[in-house]
């Protein structure tokens, strides 16, 4: 189990944060939860107040602490697997950039709505926290992790578990979910797999990818290979 963390420490520190914001939350007032879930919140008002923080501290808090066992489970089927995988650093640029975005992406898709007078001006103070857009981009990034025909078992769960509610009166977040799902499927580049996927092609044209471009075999045109 010491490994296991060890091998994953972005996973558990971020796990052991959302644990105490549910302590937080599950022993404050009804009146300071409330408060501390809508000022923790990535929405309109906290996005023109309080850009940058509103971004990163909304990926911190959940909104029922009776779901953090949940999203345990969750973290560790998804995230440590991935982090486990790529490495820290690029697992946080891949989640953190994909939790970002999707919040950008959906709460610019609220403001739209209340401007077109299809959803009330409310919705400016809307709660809007939570680790789902990081756990989406993570199962997007899994795919690549799992061999065929695994891969495309688990592809179609995920794709059939975000697109029902995307497809069946989608809220802002579930376009969120969609938005960082594909941002996990375009983190391909960013995986090992990608460069092993190379290494074999390489290894097939038969050659050794760390030979000098000098003493390949003649014929072969260097730039007939496109950057992956």
């Amino acid at each position: 189990m010491r490994d296991w963390v060890r091998s994953s420490p972005g996973t558990h520190i971020w796990l052991l944060v959302i644990g105490i914001t549910s302590l937080v939350i599950a022993s404050a007032s009804e009146g300071l939860g409330q408060f501390l879930v809508h000022r923790t919140s990535s929405n309109i008002h906290q996005l023109n107040e309080h850009p940058l923080p509103s971004l990163l501290i909304s990926g911190f808090w959940i909104e029922r602490p009776a779901s953090f066992l949940l999203y345990v489970v969750m973290f560790e089927l998804l995230h440590a697997n991935v982090e486990r995988w790529t490495g820290t650093t690029r697992w946080l640029l891949s989640v953190g950039g994909a939790h970002i975005a999707a919040t950008l992406a959906s709460q610019e898709l609220v403001l739209l709505a209340i401007e077109g007078h299809r959803l009330p001006r409310s919705m400016t103070h809307v709660v809007d926290i939570g680790v789902s857009y990081g756990l989406a981009a993570a199962a997007g990034m899994l795919t690549y992790r799992l061999l065929p025909p695994w891969r495309y078992g688990y592809l179609a769960g995920v794709l059939v578990f975000f697109g029902i509610p995307l497809l069946t009166g989608a809220t802002f977040t579930d376009f969120g979910h969609a938005i960082a799902l594909t941002m996990g499927f375009a983190a391909w580049p960013l995986t090992p797999a990608a460069a092993e996927g190379l290494s074999s092609e390489e290894e097939e044209d038969g050659r050794d990818p760390a030979e000098p471009a000098a003493e390949r075999p003649p014929g072969r045109d260097p730039d007939s290979r496109q950057e992956r």
